[in-house]
């Protein structure tokens, strides 16, 4: 049995997956909403872990792990996984980081969470910016919500949210260590949000100066990497189903609106694509995030 700690919207498109593969689910939620268990009933919690093969975290870190704190005398002789981030890598100024890149990010409670969960023997699932059906630019600019800041050399990773289920199952298998679930092309936040308008058959949106957006927002294009999934595809034998996000948004468009236009907008005149074979991948030790 796999038990997942945090059933959100990742780790709910995880379960489905591993039970498509034959593996009992059961999860936790704060409340023990829909079924699940609360993560403070440490009854029913500890009675799980008892059954559970497999344990895996979607729980971000607040000044500890709230797992590992609660419940990690309880985890040895486990298959052990962890949703953390890319965002332990912190600011790269554009460069490709993988595995062996340093942990430097500018969260420090997700630096230690990640190292923490790697000390165990995890696999620790290093994650980007996810998006998927209900859950993508798609919605932001149908709401209104979208914009643009005008800044095509800040560059990021994202990852479907089925290519990030289909990850961790292959790692149900995998050695113990980090590792980078990421599509193949990283780029601008400004060319998704342009697509996502197009697919919708909408104009653009706007430009809008960084400075008029929150600091939450202003924090996150503080960064800039490009995120290789080189050890993932050779370790796991995994490959995105979708691997930019052009593939990833027609997806989830057909999925919402499926009377959607037949055409797609036309594609990037520049294939950015990260070439995986040529660079050398190497476990990371320490590291420590939480998603994007």
């Amino acid at each position: 049995m796999l038990l997942i700690f945090g059933l959100g919207y990742s780790a709910r498109w995880i379960a489905r997956a591993a039970e498509a593969r034959g593996l009992a689910v059961a999860g936790t939620t704060r409340d023990g909403r829909d079924g699940s268990i609360a993560f403070g009933d440490a009854d029913r919690v500890r009675a799980a872990l008892r059954a559970a093969t497999h344990v895996l975290s979607s729980v971000p870190p607040e000044d500890g792990d709230p797992v590992l704190d609660a419940y990690g005398d309880g985890l040895a002789g486990k298959w052990l996984g962890y949703l953390s981030s890319t965002g332990v890598y912190g600011d790269a100024s554009g460069a490709w980081v993988d595995e062996g890149a340093p942990v430097r990010g500018r969260r420090a409670n997700r630096n230690l969470a990640d190292a923490a969960w790697l000390a165990r023997g995890a696999r620790v699932f290093r994650l980007p910016g996810i998006y998927g059906p209900g859950r993508s630019p798609l919605e932001r600019v149908a709401e209104g919500r979208a914009h643009r800041v005008g800044l095509p050399d800040q560059v990021f990773s994202r990852v479907h949210v089925t290519d990030l289920a289909a990850g961790v199952v292959a790692g149900l298998h995998a050695p113990a260590g980090a590792y980078n679930l990421a599509d193949d092309l990283p780029c601008d936040q400004d060319q998704v949000v342009a697509y996502a308008a197009a697919l919708l058959g909408r104009a653009a949106p706007p430009i809008v100066p960084l400075e008029s957006l929150s600091p939450m927002a202003r924090a996150f294009y503080a960064e800039n990497r490009r995120v290789a999934n080189g050890r993932a595809k050779s370790v796991l034998g995994w490959r995105p189903r979708f691997p930019d996000y052009r593939f990833g948004l027609r997806a989830v468009s057909a999925m919402t609106r499926p009377t959607s236009a037949s055409s797609p907008p036309a594609a990037d005149s520049v294939d950015q694509r990260y070439p995986s074979n040529t660079v050398e991948i190497s476990i990371a030790s320490t590291g420590t995030s939480t998603l994007e």
